[in-house]
């Protein structure tokens, strides 16, 4: 039996519906739920979240509708101002929770227990909500009740001791990677809470603690201390095998990966690379041919205990490396991650924004994403997909919502209030 065709198949979330109460730190969790086509109304203050407040801004006007990192979080959303401080306010909220699935918040818990967010309260009004609480410690513990922004949770998660240089300061890892991290798993978790609720018909808490999120995040660090008590050390760009590490190259950099066992061709591939381009220098003759065909990669991790030892075998490096990298500057990106691929050489480009917008694979699968901004008379182009489904396929449904654009709709609608009723709270400052 043929399924029929339809405009637009359906989405994996359809008729999950989710209010959104969060902040800055929180908005990547209702992002991932409503692009999976989930209804997300978020709830904000009349004066708009202080997401919307965050530059950059299109064409540089500082507007709360015109902040491209809040448009970024908040696809596929709607937007209804109800101001929470005030009694009306909860009023009218308490009267939306029974019609919804879900509620996502970053409110510490003795504010949000202030606000009647908490869990208990909430469930009094729907048995089957789902409440999802996301926050820098969590929600119990002696910080439970701490602040912080996304560069403290990144230094208490134990991230940031590994990034940098050995001999500097831990530096800030790029991007706001507590906010993805937390949001990640608040999604995650969502939706675990949404399957056992089709079982047992009842809703719980998701408690997510970014500083949680992200120490998962940290490779082997953990394990190298709890094995050999021994700290990872940050390591910047330096190289503890040639062909291993960022290098630069004629119109910018690649990463290396060559001559790892199980990593592709060995290192001697990359040398006769060279030779044929006159740049191997003295590295096909002895002994440096059968060093580069004996390296050994456990023998050199052993040796990171050794320092004198590891020290006499990173002066022999030296000179190998010297070549390599003589050898990758007079290449392109491009000529490099070809010509690897060719040789099975772990070679990849250090992809620039500029590179991304102009890559073969992304434009190949229609990654990037044409959404239309009527009010700016024109469209916009925003990242993709992280997943594909091939049944119920992700999409931007709507671009992110101006501030309040959806309030009547929601009051009226969803509520039964008169536009009457509607303009006397907007009077008040309630929406």
């Amino acid at each position: 039996m043929t399924e029929p065709l339809t405009a637009e198949p359906p989405t994996a979330l359809e008729g999950v519906r989710v209010l959104d109460l969060t902040g800055v730190e929180g908005q990547y969790a209702g992002k991932l739920l409503a692009d999976l086509g989930a209804d997300v109304v978020r709830i904000e203050p009349p004066a708009g979240s202080p997401a919307r407040h965050r530059p950059p801004f299109a064409d540089d006007d500082p507007h709360p509708n015109r902040s491209l990192a809040f448009w970024y979080w908040n696809t596929s959303k709607r937007s209804c101002t109800l101001d929470l401080t005030t009694e009306d306010g909860r009023a009218l909220f308490r009267r939306l929770v029974p019609r919804f699935d879900v509620l996502i918040h970053t409110y510490p818990a003795a504010e949000a227990a202030t606000l009647g967010l908490d869990h208990d309260a909430l469930a009094a009004l729907h048995r089957g909500i789902i409440t999802c609480s996301i926050t820098p410690f969590g929600e119990w513990g002696p910080h439970a009740a701490y602040l912080a922004d996304d560069m403290i949770v990144a230094a208490m998660a134990g991230i940031m001791t590994l990034a940098g240089y050995p001999d500097r300061a831990p530096i800030m890892p790029p991007g706001e990677q507590a906010a993805i991290c937390g949001g990640i798993q608040a999604a995650q978790g969502i939706l675990i809470a949404l399957l056992a609720r089709d079982r047992t018909g009842r809703g719980q808490h998701v408690e997510v603690s970014q500083q949680e999120a992200m120490s998962i995040a940290q490779e082997t660090a953990m394990q190298t201390w709890d094995m050999r008590k021994e700290l990872r050390r940050r390591q910047g760009d330096a190289k503890l095998l040639p062909g291993v590490g960022t290098y630069a190259c004629a119109d910018g950099y690649v990463y290396a990966m060559i001559g790892v066992p199980g990593f592709g061709a060995p290192m001697t591939t990359l040398v006769q690379w060279m030779a044929e381009e006159g740049i191997a220098g003295d590295l096909m003759e002895e002994p440096w041919r059968s060093m580069l065909g004996g390296i050994n990669l456990r023998e050199l991790t052993a040796l990171w205990s050794q320092p004198e030892k590891l020290q006499e075998m990173m002066q022999r490096f030296a000179h190998i490396d010297e070549l390599i990298s003589a050898f990758f500057r007079s290449k392109t990106k491009r000529e490099l991650y070809l010509g690897g691929q060719q040789r099975r050489l772990l070679i990849g480009p250090v992809n620039s924004v500029k590179d991304l917008r102009e890559n073969d694979q992304l434009a190949a699968r229609g990654w990037w994403q044409e959404v239309t901004h009527p009010e700016l008379g024109r469209t916009v182009t925003y990242p993709g997909a992280p997943y594909r489904h091939s049944r119920t396929p992700w999409r931007i449904h709507r671009r992110p919502p101006l501030l309040g654009e959806h309030t009547l709709e929601i009051l009226e609608g969803e509520l039964g209030l008169t536009r009457a009723q509607c303009e006397m709270l907007m009077g008040a400052g309630v929406i």
